[in-house]
Order: structure tokens, then sequence, then C-alpha cells
């Protein structure tokens, strides 16, 4: 019995092989395949698109406040409304406090754009903050003059005269408030911050003529020619103060953009504030702010010329944005 068992086992076996073997394309012989799941592809984070330029997130320009502070914030705010005019961009302009504040602004990332002076703009593109777009122009060119100015009852008729006598200037980094001068100051052997009786800072070009004329200092230093700011007030302005010294060309102050702004909405700005220059109404707006007659597009070798000046002169800039006196 127990031979047939194994007996009959083999043959269920044998015939289990032969139909295996007969199996050929039309069998149909269902395969088990494991269950393993697909690898699911997991998508690239997206970056939010920028809102910058906005309503909700405007561009902040920042500018200096080297005339009257309300004057510019009022001829600023008419060139943003015609740049969301043209443009559809926001941008809200503030006045800071004094011209290193505006570097402070570009640098720590409260301003995407600033109305800079020659050396703030140098000082903030030493910092990676800011890349010059635009240069201003004023009587047609792109450049312009320092003035040392006094009254004629001082006795001063020259740089050589300043030491012993109270200086006004429009603020510490103004360029040709005191840049400039104090360079020519040292090329006479006098040092300011040594030799001069006090120097006062008067909080723009403005204010430096009008304490020149109050008698709160006995000479100041100015862009050319920062009296006719004040001739309503003071008629007489220019029979009161007089210029005992101008310097020699000084590149125009700039509109400077942050580098990590989007290029496409730089771009966008530059051709806005260029427009400007196409219309009256554009061009007041443009005088209103800083005596500008016009704009235009440049980059940052144009104040190489410059940086060569405070060289030759023996001064550097600093990376807290002071000259030095010594360069290493």
């Amino acid at each position: 019995m127990k031979n047939r068992f194994f007996s009959l086992l083999a043959v269920v076996a044998a015939t289990s092989l032969l139909l295996a073997a007969c199996g050929g394309a039309g069998a149909n012989v269902p395969t088990v395949v494991p269950n393993t799941p697909h690898p699911t592809a997991v998508p690239e984070p997206t970056a939010e698109p920028s809102t910058l330029g906005t309503a909700e997130d405007p561009i902040i320009w920042v500018l200096v406040p080297s005339q009257d502070a309300e004057a510019v914030l009022a001829g600023a705010e008419d060139i943003t409304a015609a740049i969301e005019a043209s443009s559809g961009l926001f941008v809200e302009p503030i006045v800071s406090t004094d011209f290193t504040a505006a570097v402070e602004a570009m640098c720590n990332g409260e301003a995407h754009m600033g109305a800079l002076n020659t050396f703030n703009y140098i000082v903030a593109h030493e910092r990676g903050c800011a890349d010059v777009g635009l240069v201003s122009l004023r009587f047609g060119t792109a450049f312009y003059a320092g003035q040392v100015i006094t009254r004629p009852d001082t006795g001063i008729a020259s740089v050589a005269d300043l030491a012993g006598h109270t200086f006004c200037r429009p603020d510490p980094t103004s360029t040709s408030g005191w840049i400039i001068p104090s360079i020519a100051m040292r090329a006479e052997g006098i040092d300011p911050e040594v030799d001069l009786l006090e120097i006062v800072d008067a909080g723009g070009h403005d204010g430096v003529v009008i304490a020149v004329i109050n008698g709160d200092c006995d000479a100041g230093s100015t862009f050319v020619d920062a009296r006719t700011n004040v001739e309503e007030e003071f008629p007489d302005v220019m029979e009161q103060v007089v210029v005992i010294a101008e310097s020699a060309p000084i590149p125009n102050d700039t509109i400077s953009f942050h580098p990590d702004m989007d290029a496409a909405v730089t771009e966008a700005l530059i051709a806005a504030l260029l427009s400007l220059n196409d219309s009256e109404e554009g061009l007041a707006d443009l005088a209103a702010v800083y005596s500008w007659s016009g704009l235009e597009a440049t980059d940052d070798a144009f104040y190489d010329g410059f940086r060569q000046q405070l060289e030759a002169a023996g001064m550097c800039v600093g990376d807290d944005g002071r000259v030095s006196n010594t360069c290493n």
C-alpha cells in the first residue's frame, strides 16, 4: 500500500512537470510579482514669487538730507508717483537723518535704492550694498564743484586763512561740503580737526549758507551754488556771503540700487526714471528733489577718478565709512 502511495505521488509530480514543460507562449500562467512600492518623486521646493514693488511691499528709496528734508521728500514723492504711473512699481521715499544713515539703510536691508552722494556711494559700494545705475545732471553736466564761503567782514580771503575760525559743513561725509574741502585744507598745511576753532554740522548745504549769514560760522563749504537755494528767504545772500575757493570737478550724486535687487525690477526702475527726462513735468520733479536737470545711465567706473583723488590725497575709506588719512 505504501509503495502504491509513493507511485501515485510520482505520477502526480511527473504530470505537473509535463504540464509545466508544455506551457508555451500561449499558456496563461500568472506571474506573482512582489508588492514593492514605486518611489514617489518629491517636487523641488519653489521660491515664493517676489512681491517687491507692490503696494503691500513697496521698494524703499532712501534719500540724503543735503537740502531741506521736507522739500526733498515732497520732490521724491512726485517722482515715485511718476514711476508708479509708467511702470506699475510702488516706491516709498524716505529721508535719512544724515548721510551715513542712508548708507546704513542700504546695507542693513532697510532700503532697496538710494539717492547717494558721491562719497557715500563709494562707501556703500565698497561694503557691497550699492551699485550705481544713474548719475544726476545739473546744468546739463554730470559733474559739479564745491565752494568755500564766508562773509566779507571775516578777513578770510583763502583756504589758508581758515585756521582759527569756526567752520560749518553740511555733514561729515558730504563730498563737496567736507571731503573735498578737508583735502584742500590739508594741502595748505591745515589739519581741520586740530587747526579749526570749531567744526559745526549744519544739517545740509542750505543750513551752511544760513549759518554763515547769521554769524554762527565764520566760513563753510557747500556745492556751487547753494546760495541760490535761500535767495527767497535772504534776497541779498550773494552780497552777504562770498565765495573764496572752488574745487575741481566732482562726479554728481547717484541713484543706486542694492545688488540683491531683481535685475528686471532694477531695469524697470531705471527706465522709468530716465523717462522723466522726456517731459517738462518730469524735469520739474527732478529739479524739485535735488535741483537735478536730468538723469543719465552710468556704472561704477564713472567714479574711479574721484577714488583716485582720495588716494592721491592719502585718504582712504574705512569699513565704517570714515575717511582715514593713512592708507594701508
